[in-house]
């Protein structure tokens, strides 16, 4: 049997237990919105347990089709011997700490992700949110206080930002029963996020870091960091120096080469970048004028035809490209009590 097996776009949110290497299956499991319809965690037979790579959302439906993956292989909750998570957003981290507290299953995260969960702590629960400011920065303020000013129910989850028993630090090798995984610290969708290599199967667990069919958000967590687009480029170019492996993503089909598919996301920064510079040179100072001036998604709509939540999205992910820019000097960046503002550096 060859391995990875592939799935079509169409199948791949099928509930189930999949095996896409050896002693590897992959359990898809539902999300509770229509943009993603569900994450992909990955369940490694490592002797009498499992270890899972990520967890899923922390929602009823999702721990019951964890379940019943699990048991298709044999095993039970109780079984999972550890969580390796490759970052710290909802639909990855929730679900091992609601396990955690049953069954002490420890958690491993990246370092990186820290200041987000100290900022999402149940203590601090229901403080501005560093992101509101960060788009005020942008010269989004009607976005951000509209953003503000929606109700928000209390979601279970909102309890379950608990720091992790194990950080990651740094590049590191995790010896399990069966195999060895590669911890390789790649930032930029996250602080924090990490992706596992296994070298004796030849995959690449590649979280939200490459993702086979859509271009990963920038710097969306709770606690930004500074120039989180030239973190990622750089991520991505360490995985040019990796083996050429499929990829095993956490959304979408696997099977994709992780050379192939880096290099795709790549040239689309490129492109984007480019396309930033050019809407400053023809007058648009902020990254909320500059997103207005771009096309977003594949269908290249309108910022203004987007809802509340991908216009903050959108917003974010200029704001990333035109700091990226001001890093290579490539624009100047001022912020003199306003908005930050950039403008085209004059010829040498």
């Amino acid at each position: 049997m060859a391995y990875p097996l592939p799935q079509t776009e169409s199948d791949w949110t099928e509930p189930g237990a999949f095996e896409v290497s050896p002693g590897v299956f992959r359990i898809p499991l539902p999300l509770p919105h229509d943009s993603l319809r569900a994450v992909n965690v990955y369940a490694i037979v490592d002797g009498d347990g499992v270890v899972m790579i990520d967890a899923g959302w922390a929602l009823e439906q999702s721990k019951d089709q964890l379940i019943r993956g699990l048991d298709v292989l044999g095993f039970t909750l109780a079984h999972i011997s550890r969580f390796l998570v490759t970052h710290a957003h909802r639909d990855h981290y929730t679900q091992a700490v609601a396990i955690r507290r049953v069954f002490n299953t420890p958690i491993t995260l990246g370092a990186g992700e820290r200041p987000t969960l100290e900022r999402l702590a149940p203590h601090r629960h229901g403080e501005p949110s560093a992101l509101l400011d960060l788009l005020r920065a942008c010269g989004a303020w009607e976005l951000a206080e509209r953003l503000a000013a929606e109700p928000r129910a209390p979601e279970p989850t909102d309890t379950l930002w608990e720091l992790p028993d194990v950080w990651l630090e740094s590049r590191t090798t995790i010896p399990l029963t069966t195999r060895t995984l590669e911890a390789i610290p790649t930032p930029g969708h996250t602080r924090g996020h990490v992706v596992f290599l296994d070298r004796g199967s030849g995959v690449l667990f590649s979280g939200d870091h490459v993702l086979p069919r859509i271009t990963p958000s920038i710097g969306l967590e709770a606690e930004p960091g500074a120039n989180p687009l030239g973190n990622y480029l750089n991520s991505l170019q360490l995985l040019l120096a990796l083996p050429d492996v499929p990829i095993l993503p956490a959304h979408g089909p696997i099977g994709m080469s992780s050379h192939a598919r880096t290099q795709a996301l790549l040239e689309h920064h490129r492109v984007r970048l480019d396309q930033t510079r050019s809407a400053v040179v023809a007058g648009a100072d902020t990254a909320f004028l500059v997103a207005s001036k771009l096309g977003w998604t594949r269908r290249q709509r309108e910022y203004a035809d987007l809802d509340l939540f991908n216009q903050m999205l959108a917003i974010l992910e200029t704001h990333a490209h035109l700091e990226e820019l001001a890093e290579r000097h490539q624009l100047h960046r001022v912020r003199d009590g306003g908005p930050l503002r950039y403008s085209v550096l004059p010829a040498a």
